[in-house]
C-alpha cells in the first residue's frame, strides 16, 4: 500500500477503555499514510445526550491511547509531520458532506459493522480491511471505574474556554482541544498566543504565524465537532487546562474574583503527563517514548531542513 497520502480509519468501540486490540491496526495504517490520517472511533457512548462530564476521565484516556499509539508509530518511521486527528462519532449522527474530500483510502476494521450515514466522498474510496488483535481483545482487562476527577453535576457546559500557542498542531494540542469541545454544548472560545509574545521561542523562524495557528485550530475543531460554534481569538493571557499550566488557571480565578466575576469551572488534562496515574504501565511507557511537543517538532524541522 504505497502512495497513500491521506487516509481515514473507522473503528467501532463497545466501551471507553483504551482499545489495545486496535493498536496493531492503528500502527499499520499510520505506517501506510504519508500526509494526513483521520481515525474515526464510532460508539453509541458518544451521543450528545450522554453525561459528558462524567465521561471526562475515560474519554481523555481513550484519546490519549489512540493519539500516542499513532504518533509514536509515525515518529518511529521519521514521519514527524504526519497530521493525525481522532474523531469520536455517534453512529446515529451524520457526517459533513465534505468529510473525506481529498482522501486516498478508507481503512476499516475487519469484523466491524458498517458505518451508517457515510458521505459519497467516503463510500467511493478504495476500501481496505485491517485485522484487530483478537488475542489482546479476548484478554483485555477492562478498567476499574473510579470516582470522576471533576464535578459531574452538569451534563455539559454551554461555553468552554481554553488557550495556548498551538504551533504545529500536534496530538497534545488536539487532546486538549477535543476535551474542551467534548464538554461544550454550544460554544468553544480558544485563545491563541499572539506572535509578539513568542519572540523568545526556540527556532522562532519555523514557528507558524498566528493566522496559520488560528486556522489550523479552527479546522481541527470543526472536524471534531462541527455542531458547535467556535470563536478563535488572539490572546495575551490564557486559561490553559493542563497540569503544567494549572497555576495560570488559579491566577485567572483570583483576578475574576477581585472583579466580582463568577468563578470558572476548571477541567484538567492530566493523562498526557508522564507522571499521570490514570494510565496503565504499558500505556505510560509508550507515552514516555512519544514526544508531544511543538519545540520537538520545530527542532526536527530545523535538523532535517524541511
Amino acid at each position: 500500500m504505497s502512495g497513500i497520502k491521506r487516509a481515514v480509519l473507522f473503528a467501532h468501540l463497545q466501551d471507553l477503555d483504551a482499545p489495545h486490540h486496535l493498536g496493531p491496526a492503528i500502527a499499520s495504517v499510520t505506517a501506510a499514510t504519508t500526509e494526513a490520517l483521520i481515525i474515526v472511533l464510532v460508539s453509541q457512548l458518544f451521543r450528545t445526550a450522554s453525561n459528558r462530564i462524567e465521561q471526562w476521565d475515560d474519554v481523555q484516556r481513550l484519546l490519549t491511547y489512540v493519539y500516542v499509539k499513532a504518533t509514536k508509530a509515525a515518529q518511529d518511521l521519521g514521519k514527524v509531520l504526519l497530521d493525525i486527528s481522532v474523531v469520536l462519532k455517534d453512529p446515529s449522527g451524520s457526517f459533513p458532506s465534505n468529510f473525506g474530500n481529498g482522501m486516498d483510502m478508507c481503512f476499516r476494521i475487519q469484523g466491524d459493522p458498517p458505518v451508517p450515514h457515510l458521505p459519497d466522498s467516503i463510500e467511493t474510496l478504495p476500501q481496505v480491511f485491517v485485522v484487530p488483535d483478537k488475542v489482546i481483545e479476548m484478554h483485555q482487562q477492562h478498567s476499574v471505574r473510579v470516582a470522576p476527577s471533576c464535578d459531574t453535576s452538569a451534563l455539559s457546559y454551554p461555553v468552554v474556554a481554553l488557550g495556548g500557542t498551538f504551533d504545529h498542531l500536534h496530538a497534545g494540542h488536539k487532546i486538549l482541544l477535543s476535551m474542551a469541545a467534548w464538554i461544550a454544548s454550544s460554544k468553544v472560545i480558544v485563545g491563541v498566543t499572539d506572535d509578539e509574545l513568542l519572540r523568545n521561542k526556540s527556532n522562532k523562524h519555523v514557528l507558524e504565524s498566528m493566522a496559520v495557528r488560528m486556522e489550523r485550530t479552527r479546522s481541527f475543531l470543526q472536524l471534531f465537532r462541527p455542531d458547535l460554534e467556535y470563536e478563535i481569538v488572539a490572546i495575551r493571557d490564557a486559561l490553559v487546562v493542563s497540569m503544567e499550566t494549572l497555576p495560570g488557571a488559579a491566577s485567572i480565578g483570583k483576578k475574576r474574583a477581585a472583579e466580582s466575576l463568577p468563578p470558572l469551572r476548571t477541567f484538567v488534562i492530566d493523562v498526557i503527563s508522564s507522571e499521570s496515574e490514570k494510565l496503565d504501565y504499558e500505556d505510560m511507557e509508550m507515552l514516555k517514548q512519544t514526544k508531544l511537543s511543538s519545540t520537538f517538532i520545530r527542532d526536527w524541522i530545523v535538523k532535517n531542513a524541511v
